[in-house]
């Protein structure tokens, strides 16, 4: 039943991304120029609306078990520039890139095999990050609320309201 899941919210974020128009090349690049926020705003509006459903479903019980990951932020950094650097040479993200094909875009094979290849990469270079790298700035299991010593629901809005409060800026800008 778990995989049932997972494909249904799969074929419901691919309709989504492509309802929001985020696979399209002239975004992706505005995106990377930043004079267009359109995916920006789509993966914002996707962290409120996660943050709320799994806080809401686990005080329900329904999710029994946060797996949060480590914070380390050699990794992120190494991580963010690694994911950046194949983003703006292709055009697309991973998401975008799996999006665009099923739209018909071939040339989004390219990141896919890039995506196949960084992978593999990734595992033989593994042992040797885990000790350097992987090491850097680890914060161990960290969420803001705990950083903070507050209750989730306190942290929650005050993002949301954050996140709204940037659209409005993002409008006004007309970005």
């Amino acid at each position: 039943m778990t995989l049932t899941y997972g494909l249904i919210t799969g074929i419901l974020f691919g309709f989504l991304l492509q309802k929001a128009r985020v696979l399209r090349y002239d975004k992706q690049l505005g995106a990377l120029r930043l004079i267009d926020m359109t995916i920006l705003k789509f993966m914002l509006s996707a962290i409120v609306v996660g943050m709320v459903g799994i806080q809401f479903f686990h005080d329900l019980g329904m999710i029994t078990k946060l797996d949060i990951k480590t914070t380390q932020v050699g990794a992120n950094v190494l991580g963010g520039l690694i994911f950046g650097i194949g983003w703006a040479l292709l055009g697309y993200c991973p998401g975008t890139q799996a999006g665009a094909l099923g739209e018909g875009r071939w040339d989004a094979i390219w990141g896919i095999c890039g995506s196949l290849l960084g992978g593999a990469a990734y595992a033989e270079a593994y042992p040797f990050m885990k000790k350097t790298v992987l090491t850097w700035g680890d914060f161990g299991k960290i969420t803001l609320p705990q950083v903070l010593n507050l209750n989730p629901w306190l942290v929650i809005p005050v993002f949301a309201v954050g996140v709204l409060l940037l659209f409005r800026w993002f409008e006004q800008k007309q970005l």
